[in-house]
This record gives C-alpha cells, sequence and structure tokens, in this order.
C-alpha cells in the first residue's frame, strides 16, 4: 500500500479518499498501466479570441494599464483551473502531472491569457510524447519567444537570450557549450517571432541566412538545426534524465543508474513516455530510501488537499493566494530557471503557513496568508484573512466507516501520510475535543494532515 502511495504522489498528486479505497490493492504494474492508458488524449484548452483593440495607438495609459490588469486576473482564472485539474480524479494524473513538471522545467512567466492558454495546451500536449518535438514547439510558443526577447532577435542585432537559456537551462546543460555556441546558436534563431494575435510567426527578413559554425560543425543553419545539433550530444540526454530523475524519483541517484536511463532515453529517440514507464515500473523507484523523501510544492500540497477533502474555492484567487504565500504560482515562475524546489520551500516565512492550511480549510479560522517573504516572489499584494472553500468528508466514510476512534485514527494515517509519523494516536486525540462522528472525523483528518509527515510525499 505505501508503494501505491508512492506512486500516485509522485506521477501524480496523490488519491482521494474513493480512489485510495480502490487502489489501494492494486498491482503495481496494474496502477501503472492505467496511468498511461488515461494520459494517452490530452484534453486541451480552446484559445481564447485575443482581445485587440481596433486601435492601439489611440489607448491612454490608464487604459493600457486596466486593459493589463484584466489580462492578469484572467491568468489568475487560467491558474485556479489548471489547479483544478491537477486535483480532479476524473483527469488524468500523470498528464497533469508531466505538464506541471515541463512547467517548471521550461519556466516561463506569463501575464496573457491567450499566450497562457497555447503555452499549457503545448506542454499537455507534448509532455509524454517526443522531446525533440516539445523543444521544437516551446521555440516557437509565443509566450517563451515575448518572455526571452526572441522577437528582438534580428540578423543585424542578434539577442542571445534564448539560446543561452536553450543551452543551459532547457537541453545540455552548463559546460557543454561555449560562448561562440551561444552567438552562433542565436543568429540561427533570428527572424522566429510572434504577432499581435499571440501566433508564431518567421520574419525572413530577420532572418540570418549565412552560414554558422556550431558545436563545431558548420553549415547555413536555422532554429530547427540548432536543437537537432544539441540533441545529437548524449549529453543532453544526461542532463534531462537527470533532472526528471531527481523530481520524480530523489535528489540524489545513483550515477550509473542515471547514466544507464539516459542511454536508453537516447537510443529512444528521446521518448519521453517510455523514459517514465521504464522508471515506474523499476524495482528501485519503490525502494524505502525513495519514499517520502520528497518535500511537497506548494502546487502539490494545495492541489493534493483540495483532491482529499473536496475542497471548492467560493473564489479561485483564494487559491491562488496559498500559491502565493507558499512562493509557488502557476504561469510565475520567480525566473527562466523555475522554481529551485527541494528545501527551499521550507522557510520561517512558509512553515506554520503549511502546518496551519489543514486548520484554515477545515475549521474555518482565519488564514492571514500573506506573500512570501521573498524578493523574487510574484504577484505580491495585501494579505487575506480568510480562503473561503468549502470540504467534503462525505468520501471518508468509505475508509473508516463504523470504527472506534483508535481504528479510524490508524485508517486515516495510513491514507494521509506517506510514511508513519513518530506521532501517537495518543497525542493526536488529546487535541480532538469531541467523540460527535463527524466532528471527530474533521478534527482527526487535520490534526494528521497538520503532522510533519504530511509535507512529504
Amino acid at each position: 500500500m505505501e508503494a501505491i502511495k508512492h506512486l500516485y504522489w509522485r506521477a501524480g498528486f496523490g488519491l482521494s479518499p474513493a480512489e485510495w479505497a480502490e487502489k489501494k490493492s492494486m498491482p503495481l504494474r496494474k496502477a501503472v498501466d492505467e496511468l498511461f492508458s488515461q494520459a494517452r488524449n490530452p484534453n486541451l484548452l480552446p484559445v481564447p479570441e485575443p482581445d485587440l483593440p481596433s486601435e492601439p495607438q489611440m489607448l491612454d495609459r490608464e487604459q493600457i494599464q486596466e486593459r493589463q490588469r484584466i489580462e492578469r486576473q484572467r491568468v489568475l482564472e487560467y491558474n485556479y483551473s489548471w489547479l483544478q485539474r491537477m486535483s480532479n480524479p476524473e483527469e488524468p494524473a500523470l498528464l497533469e502531472r508531466m505538464t506541471f513538471f515541463w512547467h517548471g522545467h521550461f519556466a516561463c512567466d506569463i501575464d496573457n491569457s491567450v499566450l497562457a492558454v497555447q503555452y499549457l495546451n503545448t506542454l499537455r500536449f507534448h509532455a509524454l510524447g517526443n522531446f525533440r518535438d516539445l523543444v521544437v514547439a516551446i521555440a516557437r510558443e509565443p509566450a517563451m519567444i515575448r518572455y526571452l526577447n526572441n522577437q528582438q532577435n534580428r540578423k543585424d542585432q542578434p539577442n542571445e537570450n534564448f539560446a543561452r537559456e536553450l543551452l543551459e537551462l532547457f537541453t545540455i546543460g552548463r559546460g557543454n557549450y561555449t560562448e561562440t555556441d551561444i552567438k552562433e546558436g542565436a543568429r540561427a534563431f533570428t527572424g522566429w517571432s510572434s504577432t499581435l494575435r499571440g501566433e508564431y510567426i518567421f520574419r525572413p527578413g530577420q532572418h540570418d541566412y549565412n552560414r554558422k559554425t556550431f558545436f563545431g560543425k558548420t553549415g547555413n543553419y536555422d532554429g530547427t538545426d540548432i536543437i537537432d545539433l544539441i540533441l545529437e550530444r548524449k549529453e543532453t540526454a544526461l542532463f534531462i534524465v537527470g533532472k526528471i530523475y531527481r523530481h520524480f524519483v530523489h535528489e540524489k541517484g545513483p550515477e550509473e543508474r542515471i547514466k544507464a536511463l539516459a542511454r536508453e532515453f537516447y537510443a529512444s529517440g528521446y521518448d519521453i513516455g517510455r523514459l517514465m514507464q521504464a522508471i515506474f515500473e523499476s524495482d528501485w523507484f519503490y525502494a524505502p530510501e525513495n519514499i517520502g523523501t520528497k518535500i511537497k510544492s506548494p502546487v502539490e500540497l494545495l492541489a493534493g488537499m483540495i483532491r482529499s477533502l473536496g475542497l471548492q474555492f467560493e473564489d479561485g484567487l483564494g487559491a491562488v493566494f496559498v500559491q502565493r504565500a507558499l512562493g509557488q504560482i502557476l504561469f510565475h515562475p520567480p525566473n527562466v530557471a523555475g522554481w529551485p524546489g527541494g528545501r527551499s520551500w521550507i522557510d520561517n516565512s512558509t512553515l506554520m503557513t503549511r502546518l496551519n492550511l489543514p486548520t484554515v480549510f477545515l475549521s474555518s479560522a482565519e488564514a492571514n496568508l500573506r506573500p512570501k517573504d521573498d524578493l523574487t516572489a510574484k504577484e505580491r499584494g495585501p494579505g487575506l484573512r480568510r480562503l473561503n472553500a468549502n470540504y467534503n468528508l462525505q468520501p471518508f466514510g468509505k475508509l473508516i466507516r463504523q470504527q472506534d476512534p483508535e481504528s479510524a485514527l490508524n485508517a486515516l494515517r495510513e491514507y494521509l501520510l506517506i510514511r508513519e509519523s513518530a506521532v501517537n494516536n495518543a497525542t493526536i486525540r488529546q487535541y480532538i475535543q469531541t467523540s460527535e462522528p463527524g466532528a471527530f472525523l474533521a478534527q482527526a483528518i487535520m490534526r494528521i494532515m497538520s503532522l510533519p509527515e504530511y509535507q512529504m510525499c
């Protein structure tokens, strides 16, 4: 049962009470097959029609700022709708988890709803497909083009931002390229731009058609040629597999195991789905040293709580406030390197907020949420006193039925904690002030979710 919880927390965002009752005795191979089967058909979002003024040159400063404010609000609405997908048992968990991973890898700060939806659709469509196709699609994604200023990349004045991040963060990693490779690569991406409507466009008049020398090879390369040359290098497979391993398995992995996975990834032509299946079907993925060792990111923590408690926010901005307070807002990474993850999630300004969230959700306590004390935090603003979220504990009835308090606590711990806690039931019961079944259940869940062990997956 521990292995099933481990799989669904790493390949998804945990399990709802009903899912846990159904799957806790499921064979692992069957569970893995089910995750991949559900992820075959990505349900892409309809792209909204761009809201373009008929005469943009006639807008004054206040009108421009108001239009920008409206767009930021729309992006926050898509933030909450994506969070709902992550926490919805009816959605393909693995697909949403992979989309979330690639969002952190191809980090992009977006304040336009059209660009946000297109970017998310691109990540979701390619999430378990071919890595080359994903990189080419991201290079042509208007959100990324604007974020890394490639619309300013022209033959007479190349802009190196995208080429630099493509090499350093998106593909091969530091130490495997030179400054010359960055400059030559930037020339190959000249003319890759976007329209006011948020569509990719190649502008031939801005493209440098002269020969470029990249990784020691010379030719009349364009952007796709550069991507292919990068993928020819086995170091690229090693860099990507290393990052995937640290996210899905353990921050520190055996070097030989990662190298073996990288060789398979390279030989497969960069098949992401095959790589992930190899990881989730391996025995070492379920080894004790890999279970319960990962600090849940704010989005993982929040999506898992929504899934478990059946939370419905009266205003989706409440969910965004939680992300803001904990330091991870969808569509707003701190920079192009994405979120650092790991121990960076826990500090003096986030630990108590994390531990108090169950109480806020289950007892209507004041939240007093404020932006994370971080100079790079996005979407700063005033605090929020109440979250106004409704919960549904009825599905927990399948887990505890008419059990005595001790057995009920054991059943809840088995479901909610990935690893056992040193805090025993007697200590938990000291904080439960009622014997009435409904109130007892709420307080018991609240106390168990407030344990430090619940922060881990």
